[in-house]
């Protein structure tokens, strides 16, 4: 098979080959996690982004390189979850860019295309790692570059483009000793390749490819409902819906629908706006919609009849499984927080706090960029703080901070104590600036540690792990191992406390009944004798337990 040029036609059934293998191959990737802990989730992140991209693929009405492209970047980019899954729309973002203007695209086309996909990931990035997905992208986009000049063949130039990609990925425990050590490659590296290995596949099989669709997974977490009374929800539909085809200046269609509702989040460009808004008249929304474009994916819920069934059913659609304290009505106010967090023992204690926003997430659910612009909208704040609790978060936070015209603050927590440590430091009288100090000077004195179990046989600095072993771990180290829960448990809280600490809050897990958690707390105290100990329910999975020493 001879391939010299790609239509969008072609280009479509590249991403759907692509987003199938990636599909089959997520617990692949999962599975390269450099800790052996289960909560391996670069492949679910960027399955999950490209089903995102998908779903605008698949909604076109006609097809070009430049359409096909554009619409997978518009939909990872509010689809994307995790870091993974934020490089990957960035990377869609830049090939984009490189086909705009193209119905088809060659070799070289195709290159230049490659080559401002790797630039703009790097540039979203801002400490770029080598050794990472960054790396992979960007090998592969020189080495296509440097074939384009003589090979016109698309078959041939990507099979190359791939192999140069796959020595890439097999460079990448040169480059960051962590993976070597664990005896793994890049996972989004890895990821990368799939995607580009299924792109191949599909392009050289005859016949039309069947997207695999995948049925959206409800969260396993507990939500926290209260009584809803419906009358105080002034605007009763959750509208929303995309205008394609569309040359209305964003900002001026988001006025105009500032006027008919709340909860407005108006984003676009590149002939595409996506909207919503509550409102109690969705046919005129609708109206001034149709008015300037082509309505898509339009999707109204009556958010009354929701509320009333949302104490007995799952979490209502317009609001995503986010948990929100809807028995308050919404008042302006100079600040509001919001959180991620898993567990309900967790989401009280942030309610305790004074968090506006909760979204459920955590290690194996990174929430995605359209759910932190969701919780955005949410609230009143007038400047608007959000703590991730993860480093797998703090990107789509970011690109969240960066989509939204509020005076939105990414605060980067990388763990729930330090998340409930900068909110304890918080002062309400003060500027956002002086709090941010202040929040960053407390997330200073306190450590995290956290104590699962291995998913795999590994070594880690010298110390062999078995699967199923209990684990301890500290600042990215794995401090202690074992069989048993509370001596791994004590193991890593020795190492974690020195003379300066006087707190060490213990947060037990779902699996930890709370007499066993009372007894451990018992051990620390015996222990720790100059330190306070608390000892609070999480209700977190995966996790034993987590500890904040301070």
């Amino acid at each position: 098979m001879k391939i010299q040029f790609v239509d969008g036609i072609l280009l479509k059934k590249a991403f759907i080959g692509a987003a199938n293998f990636l599909e089959q191959s997520k617990e692949e990737v999962n599975a390269l996690n450099v800790f052996p802990v289960p909560d391996g989730d670069t492949g679910t992140n960027m399955s999950l982004t490209f089903q995102s991209a998908m779903k605008e693929i698949l909604n076109l009405n006609e097809y070009s390189v430049e359409k096909v492209a554009m619409a997978a970047s518009n939909g990872s980019l509010m689809g994307a979850r995790g870091n993974s899954g934020v490089i990957l729309s960035q990377l869609f973002r830049g090939l984009a860019n490189g086909l705009k203007g193209k119905e088809k695209a060659d070799a070289k086309e195709l290159a230049k295309a490659f080559k401002l996909a790797s630039d703009t990931a790097y540039k979203a990035v801002m400490k770029p790692t080598e050794g990472t997905i960054l790396t992979v992208a960007r090998e592969c986009a020189e080495a296509a570059i440097t074939l384009s000049k003589n090979e016109k063949d698309i078959v041939i130039f990507l099979d190359k483009v791939i192999q140069q990609g796959n020595i890439a990925l097999n460079k990448t425990p040169d480059m960051l000793p962590v993976l070597k050590e664990a005896g793994v490659v890049d996972a989004g590296g890895k990821g990368l390749m799939v995607i580009l290995a299924g792109a191949f596949k599909a392009l050289t099989t005859n016949g039309e490819i069947k997207y695999e669709t995948v049925a959206s997974k409800k969260s396993e977490d507990t939500h926290f409902k209260k009584e809803l009374s419906t009358g105080e929800i002034k605007f009763g539909y959750c509208t929303e819906f995309i205008v394609k085809n569309t040359k209305e200046d964003v900002e001026n269609f988001k006025q105009e629908l500032s006027k008919y509702g709340d909860s407005l989040l108006v984003v676009g460009g590149n002939d595409l706006i996506k909207v919503h808004v509550h409102t109690n008249n969705p046919g005129l929304v609708l109206e001034k919609g149709l008015s300037i474009g082509e309505l898509h994916d339009i999707k109204i819920d009556n958010m009354r009849v929701q509320h009333r069934n949302l104490l007995v059913e799952e979490d209502c659609d317009c609001i995503d499984n986010k948990v929100i304290n809807l028995n308050e009505k919404k008042e302006k106010k100079k600040y509001s927080f919001i959180t991620v967090a898993m567990g309900d023992g967790i989401a009280s204690v942030f309610k305790d706090l004074n968090v506006d926003f909760i979204i459920p997430g955590g290690q194996t659910m990174n929430p995605s960029t359209e759910d932190i612009l969701n919780g955005i909208k949410e609230v009143e704040g007038e400047d608007i703080i959000i703590l991730p609790n993860n480093g797998n978060i703090v990107l789509a936070a970011e690109q969240a901070q960066k989509m939204s015209e509020r005076k939105v603050h990414v605060f980067p927590t990388k763990s729930i104590p330090e998340g409930i440590s900068a909110l304890l430091a918080f002062n309400a009288e003060v500027n956002v600036e002086e709090n941010l100090d202040n929040m960053k000077s407390a997330v200073q004195n306190v450590k995290t540690g956290q104590v699962t179990y291995a998913v795999r046989n590994t070594e880690i600095n010298g110390t062999k792990i078995s699967k199923d072993d209990i684990i301890g771990i500290c600042k990215g180290d794995i401090k202690s191992s074992g069989k048993d829960i509370q001596e791994t448990s004590l193991e890593l809280l020795k190492k974690m406390v020195d003379e300066d600490t006087e707190l060490i809050t213990i947060f037990y897990g779902n699996t930890i009944e709370e007499k066993e958690a009372n007894k451990f707390g018992e051990l620390a105290e015996k222990e720790f004798k100059d330190c306070d100990i608390e000892v609070i329910y999480g209700g977190q999975p995966i996790y034993y337990y987590i500890f904040s020493v301070e």
